[in-house]
């Protein structure tokens, strides 16, 4: 969420029930690009075995980023 917030992107991550992270943000294509590559490292002590990425129009409908619980 920190990094997600510092390149001014808007959205939500969240854990999910097998233990992956799903993330939705909207931005600037570069804060995207660069919060892609972030993730592909995670934070410290995080293992990362893969991301997957997708892109479509952004909706708007965000207007912070946070973390979803659930």
């Amino acid at each position: 969420m920190d990094e997600a917030k510092r390149l001014g992107l808007t959205g939500w991550i969240g854990n999910r029930r097998d233990g992956s992270v799903e993330a939705i943000a909207e931005g600037e294509e570069s804060a995207l690009c660069e919060f892609a590559d972030w993730c592909r490292k995670g934070p410290d002590m995080a293992v990362v075995s893969g991301v997957d990425t997708s892109y479509s129009e952004a909706t708007g409908e965000f207007h912070s980023f946070a973390i979803r619980h659930g």
